[in-house]
C-alpha cells in the first residue's frame, strides 16, 4: 500500500505528460479507430446507394449500424452513418479488471471525403441496429436465357440488348454497362462491392453467331484486377493457370 502511495504522484505526472493513458480513454480510441477503418473500407469512387453501404458496414466485424442518412454516396453531401463499436483495454497500474466501452461514431461516405478521415464521436441514437436484406445478385440463368441470339451475318442491336436486360427487373443497385465494338455488344453486370472482397460480376458478349455469358475467375474479380469491366467482356483475359 505504501509503495502505491509513493508511486501515485509519479503515475499522475506521467499520465499528465501523455506517457500513460487511462484504460477507458485507450478503449475509446480503439473503438473510434474501428469506426474510422470501417469508413475507409466503405470509401469508393463508384456510386452506391444508402442500403448497399449500410449492408456492407453491418457485415464488418465489430460494427453495428444504427443509422444511415442520405440517398447515395454521390448525391448531395453523400451518406452519413452512425456506427457503434466496442473495445477493451487494461492497465494493471490503474485497473482492477479490464475496461470495456461501447461508443457511437459518425462517418461520412462520399467521394469528397478523404479516405481514412477520423470518425466523429456522437451520442448513440435510440433503437436496435439496422438490419439489411441479402445482397442483390445478378440472375445468371435469366440473363443467359434472355439475351438475344443473332445468326451469323446478322446485326446486333445494342438498344434491343438494353431492352432485354431492363425487362429482367434486376435490382437498381446492380451496375449495368454496355459497349458496342466491331459489331459485338459487351455487357458488364456488377452488384455492389465493398472494395475488398471479390465482386460477383457477370460478363456477356452478344455477337453474330454466338452469345456468351460467364463469371470471370475469382482472381480477376479481386479489386484492382480489372476482370469486372466491359472491356474484359469484349476482350476476355485468359484464365489463370
Amino acid at each position: 500500500m505504501r509503495r502505491l502511495l509513493l508511486l501515485a504522484p509519479v503515475l499522475l505526472a506521467l499520465a499528465g505528460c501523455g506517457v500513460f493513458k487511462p484504460s477507458e480513454e485507450e478503449a475509446v480510441d480503439t473503438a473510434r479507430q474501428v469506426a474510422t477503418d470501417a469508413g475507409g473500407r466503405l470509401h469508393s469512387q463508384r456510386p452506391r446507394r444508402a442500403e448497399d453501404v449500410g449492408r456492407s458496414a453491418s457485415a464488418m466485424d465489430g460494427v453495428e449500424v444504427l443509422r444511415v442518412d442520405g440517398v447515395s454516396t454521390h448525391e448531395g453531401e453523400g451518406l452519413e452513418l452512425i456506427l457503434r463499436t466496442s473495445a477493451s483495454a487494461y492497465d494493471g497500474w490503474f485497473d482492477v479488471e479490464e475496461v470495456t466501452v461501447r461508443r457511437c461514431f459518425a462517418v461520412r461516405v462520399s467521394p469528397e471525403v478523404e479516405r481514412g478521415e477520423k470518425a466523429r464521436d456522437v451520442n448513440c441514437p435510440d433503437g436496435s441496429p439496422l438490419r439489411f436484406g441479402p445482397s442483390p445478385e445478378v440472375p445468371f440463368p435469366a440473363v443467359q436465357e434472355a439475351l438475344p441470339r443473332v445468326p451469323e451475318g446478322g446485326r446486333v442491336d445494342e438498344v434491343e440488348v438494353r431492352r432485354v436486360l431492363a425487362g429482367l427487373d434486376m435490382s437498381p443497385s446492380i451496375t449495368t454497362e454496355l459497349k458496342t465494338e466491331d459489331g459485338r455488344v459487351g455487357i458488364l453486370l456488377s452488384p455492389p462491392a465493398d472494395g475488398y472482397a471479390p465482386v460477383d460480376c457477370v460478363l456477356a458478349v452478344v455477337a453474330p453467331g454466338g452469345t456468351n455469358v460467364w463469371v470471370p475467375p475469382r482472381i480477376q474479380r479481386m479489386p484492382g484486377e480489372g476482370g469486372c469491366s466491359v472491356t474484359n467482356a469484349l476482350h476476355a483475359a485468359p484464365h489463370p493457370h
